[in-house]
C-alpha cells in the first residue's frame, strides 16, 4: 500500500457507484492560506483522534493555529460513530463536533517513507499532539525523545486514559471508564439509585482543555529559554482532580461522596423543581440570597424559621424546606417563574432542550452558532468558541476536513515536496487494497481533465478480498 494514501471518493451517478482517486479534486478542496488568530504562526502536529485530543487541537486551531491531523486510511473512529451522518457523506456529527479548523493528510506512518513525513512534519512543527497507548509511538520510532532529535524545541503533549506510569499504563481509557475509575459515576444520579454517565463526555473536554492550557504554557516557556518539552496528560488524574470539593471532603474528614441528583451536598436550597410545564433550577447561595427567593414565592416565614436560618440550618433540614419549596415551584409554568425571578439576586433558570436552548434569545445573541461551508453537504452548523478575546481570532473558519482532503495540500505547500516526489508516494491502483469511502454528491466530482475509464474494479465492502462491479476512475 502506498505510504500516502489516495482516499478514494464515491461519487453517486446515476444507479452506479463511480470511485474518484484525484488530485485535482484534493487542490480544489484545500486550503493553504495562513489563518488569522492568535496563534497564527504556530503549527500544530496532531495525531490524535475520538475526543480528548481533538478537542485540544481544536481549540488551537480555533484560536488560528494550524492543525495538520495525520490519520490513517480507516481515518479518526469518531468518523464511524453514527447516526446520524453529515449528508452525503460517511462522516458521523460527533466527529464533526470536535474537528473544524484542521486539514486531514493520511500517512501510513509504520512504513519508512511514511515515518520520514512525519519527521519532517515535526521539522516545521510547534507542538505534537498524540493519544495513543504510552509508549506506543515509541515503538513506531515516531516517539518524543526521536521527534526531539528533528526539533529540539518542539512541545510533544501525550494524552493517554492513565498516565505513562503506574499498573494501569497500558491500559485503554475511555471517558466513562476514566469517569468510572475517578469517582464520578459513583456521585452521579438520583438519591439511592444507580451511578449514572453525564450525558457529553465531560472527562474527555476537560482533559482536553488541560492539555490546551499545558501547551500554552510550555509554547510561553519555550518563548523565555528556547527550551522544549515532553507533557503528560491523562484521563483518570483530570477526572480525579474535577471531583474537587468531593475529593478534599473525603481526604480531609474521610466522608464518601454521594448522589444528590441536582441537588447539592452542602448548599440547600440549590437543585431543580418541577413546574407545571417542566424544569428548573434554582440556586441560593447565601441568606441574603435565600430571603430574596422566599419574598418572591410568598414564603416570607420562611426567613425566620428556625430550622431554615442560615444554610447549616437548611442542609440538616434540608427535606422539609424542599418539600415546602416544590409544593409552590409547581403550581406555576417555567415562563411564569422567569417572569417573577426577573432581576432576582439568586442563580435560577429551566431545565432546557437542545431545541430550547438554540431558540434562546439570549444564546441567538451571543452568536455562539455557526455555519460554515463543507465539502461535500454544503453547509454545516456547529457551535463556536465560547471565549471572545478584545483583539479577535477565535474562530470557527473551516468544517472538518474530508478524510485525506489536504494530503496533497500539505506534502506540497507546507513540506514542498515536488510533485515527481508526491507521486513517488504513491503506488500503483493494484497496490490500493482498500479505499475509504466518502460520498459525495455528483457536482463535487467535476473535473475539467478529460475522464478516461479502466476495466479496474474495486470491492465496495471487503475491498481485497472480492471484486464488485464498481469502476475505478482515475483524474490523474
Amino acid at each position: 500500500m502506498g505510504v500516502v494514501h489516495r482516499v478514494t471518493f464515491q461519487v453517486l451517478k446515476g444507479s452506479k457507484n463511480v470511485f474518484v482517486t484525484t488530485k485535482s479534486f484534493f487542490r480544489a478542496h484545500s486550503y493553504s492560506t495562513k489563518a488569522d488568530g492568535l496563534l497564527s504562526d504556530i503549527n500544530v502536529l496532531d495525531l490524535t483522534r475520538v475526543v480528548a485530543g481533538p478537542v485540544c487541537t481544536m481549540t488551537l486551531g480555533d484560536l488560528g493555529a494550524n492543525v495538520i491531523k495525520v490519520e490513517s486510511l480507516d481515518g479518526d473512529e469518531a468518523r464511524k460513530w453514527g447516526p446520524p451522518f453529515i449528508k452525503d457523506s460517511t462522516d458521523s456529527y460527533y466527529f464533526l463536533c470536535v474537528n473544524r479548523n484542521k486539514k486531514s493528510i493520511c500517512i501510513d506512518f509504520k512504513s519508512q517513507e511514511g515515518k520520514k513525513i512525519v519527521y519532517d512534519l515535526a521539522r516545521k512543527c510547534d507542538v505534537v499532539v498524540e493519544n495513543f497507548l504510552p509508549g506506543k509511538l515509541d515503538t513506531l520510532d515516531i516517539g518524543y525523545d526521536k521527534l526531539k532529535q528533528f526539533n529540539k524545541g518542539i512541545i510533544y503533549c501525550a494524552i493517554t486514559g492513565f498516565g505513562p506510569t503506574g499498573p494501569y499504563r497500558n491500559k485503554p481509557g475511555y471517558d466513562v471508564i476514566a469517569s468510572a475509575m475517578g469517582g464520578l459515576l459513583n456521585t452521579t444520579g438520583e438519591r439511592n439509585g444507580n451511578p449514572v454517565k453525564p450525558g457529553v463526555a465531560i472527562t474527555d473536554v476537560t482533559t482536553g482543555l488541560h492539555a490546551f492550557g499545558a501547551i500554552m504554557t510550555a509554547l510561553y516557556y519555550r518563548n523565555k529559554t528556547g527550551k522544549g518539552q515532553k507533557i503528560d496528560c491523562n484521563l483518570l488524574s483530570t477526572q480525579i482532580s474535577s471531583m474537587i470539593n468531593i475529593a478534599n471532603i473525603y481526604l480531609n474528614c474521610g466522608i464518601e461522596g454521594q448522589r444528590w441528583g441536582t441537588a447539592h451536598a452542602n448548599l440547600v436550597p440549590y437543585q431543580a423543581f418541577k413546574t407545571k410545564d417542566g424544569d428548573m433550577v434554582i440556586g441560593t447561595g447565601s441568606n441574603a440570597q435565600f430571603a430574596d427567593f422566599c419574598k418572591l414565592i410568598n414564603k416570607e416565614e420562611l426567613i425566620a424559621d428556625e430550622r431554615f436560618k442560615d444554610n447549616a440550618a437548611r442542609v440538616k433540614n434540608r427535606d422539609e424546606i424542599i418539600r415546602t419549596i416544590s409544593d409552590v415551584i409547581i403550581t406555576k409554568t417555567k415562563k411564569e417563574w422567569a417572569e417573577i425571578f426577573k432581576g432576582a439576586s439568586f442563580p435560577n433558570g429551566p431545565v432546557n432542550t437542545m431545541k430550547d436552548v438554540f431558540d434562546d434569545e439570549h444564546v441567538k445573541e451571543i452568536g455562539l452558532v455557526k455555519e460554515l461551508p463543507h465539502s461535500v453537504a454544503g453547509k454545516v452548523k456547529m457551535v463556536g468558541p465560547p471565549t471572545v478575546y478584545s483583539e479577535g481570532g477565535n474562530l470557527a473558519r473551516t468544517s472538518p476536513p474530508l478524510l485525506g482532503q489536504h494530503t496533497i495540500d500539505i506534502l506540497s505547500n507546507f513540506l514542498g515536496y515536488h510533485d515527481a516526489k508526491i507521486e513517488g508516494l504513491f503506488k500503483d491502483r493494484e497496490s490500493v487494497e482498500r479505499v475509504a469511502v466518502i460520498t459525495l454528491r455528483p457536482t463535487r466530482a467535476q473535473s475539467r481533465k478529460k475522464v478516461v475509464w479502466t476495466e479496474d474494479t474495486v470491492d465496495n465492502e471487503n475491498m481485497n478480498k472480492k471484486k464488485s462491479k464498481c469502476q475505478f476512475l482515475s483524474l490523474y
